[in-house]
């Protein structure tokens, strides 16, 4: 069985991470930081943007700002189905 990270990975999906920084609700002047990471799909990234979304919906600390470093991690010169096999190159 094929896992579903790998198969997204075939669709374009990448590892995408954030470094979420936001004040404490009690303490507007420090801040925190929080490391997020998912597959996700560049530019755009809407996994990000549905976790962002979220976290100004129902979370207290307000985002200072979010950081992103993104990689696919399967490019498409390094997969080639051989006899219905995937093989990587």
């Amino acid at each position: 069985m094929v896992s579903t990270d790998f198969m997204r990975q075939l669709e374009g999906y990448g590892l995408t991470t954030a470094t979420i920084l936001y004040r404490m609700p009690d303490h507007l002047s420090v801040l925190q930081t929080y490391i997020w990471q998912q597959y996700d799909l560049a530019p755009r990234f809407p996994v990000l943007q549905d976790f962002l979304t979220f976290w100004k919906r129902e979370l207290e600390g307000p985002l200072h700002s979010v950081t992103v470093a993104h990689s696919r991690l399967i490019k498409p010169a390094e997969i080639r189905n051989v006899n219905g096999v995937f093989t990587l190159h």
